[in-house]
């Protein structure tokens, strides 16, 4: 095998939630060139269609799934659709989530528990729903999304951040759990233009955050697909529980304030 020829995915079977925009369509279209056939899902049909639309137009193959991960009968039947569909899993990627900046003396407790639930829980969830069937395909790998929030130290941030750097432990601690026929690891993305934050940050506050990042730009979707298809491929199949920083080298927030 040639080292190009370890950046496929030829053959296997994804699942990306969070499919329908941002990172997680990107994903999902860097996995379906790469030969993989993907399971796009996300809450809005209508997006993850679209998805699966532009995947079929360059002659891949996918399915779109409407599927809200905090509930646990659409989780299942996610799952289940992939098997029926394609006929195995051997790869999940836990990109659905988020939570805006929150005031921790207003933010109840169950609102808190709330932003676990939608970016820890159903990550480990899908996790016990897809492992099983991954060791029935010989060999598996989950990717998790968290963020460069979990490890910076910033006001209004203690519900994502906490979540986030929960997902980054549990990436490691599942490692370890699922080694060695199925690997666990994490990206942890910086700010991102997506075509949503572009429509709406003013332009004095992206060249603010420019400045701050060493590489004096901000991020894509395509770098995060890039290295979320380099943890997927065999490429990188002796790196497990690790977790991948693009975030353009910094080291702290780079939110202007």
């Amino acid at each position: 095998m040639s080292l190009l020829d370890r950046f496929t995915l030829r053959d296997d079977v994804a699942i990306v939630t969070g499919a329908g925009r941002g990172i997680g369509r990107a994903i999902a279209l860097a996995y379906a060139e790469a030969g993989a056939r993907v399971v796009c899902a996300a809450r809005t049909l209508t997006d993850v269609e679209a998805v699966v639309a532009d995947i079929r137009a360059a002659g891949g193959q996918a399915v779109a799934v409407s599927c809200d991960v905090n509930e646990p009968a659409q989780r299942q039947a996610m799952v289940q659709t992939a098997l029926e569909t394609f006929g195995r899993i051997t790869h999940l990627v836990n990109n659905a989530g988020g939570a805006g900046p929150n005031d921790p003396l207003k933010m109840s407790v169950e609102e808190f528990e709330q932003v676990l639930r939608f970016n820890v829980s159903s990550a480990y969830a899908l996790a016990q729903l897809c492992v099983p069937h991954m060791h029935e395909a010989g060999s598996g790998n989950i990717l998790n999304i968290t963020s460069g929030a979990a490890r910076y130290a910033q006001p209004q941030f203690s519900a994502y951040g906490s979540a986030k750097a929960a997902l980054s432990q549990l990436t490691r601690l599942l490692a370890h759990d699922f080694a060695p026929r199925i690997r666990v690891n994490a990206i942890a993305p910086g700010p991102i233009l997506t075509d949503a934050l572009n429509r709406v940050m003013p332009t004095e506050m992206r060249a603010a955050m420019e400045a701050n990042t060493p590489m004096k730009c901000l991020g894509e979707v395509e770098d995060i697909a890039a290295a979320a298809l380099y943890l997927a491929t065999p490429a990188s199949r002796w790196v497990t529980g690790k977790i991948i920083e693009v975030d353009g080298g910094a080291e702290s927030s780079v939110w202007p304030g």
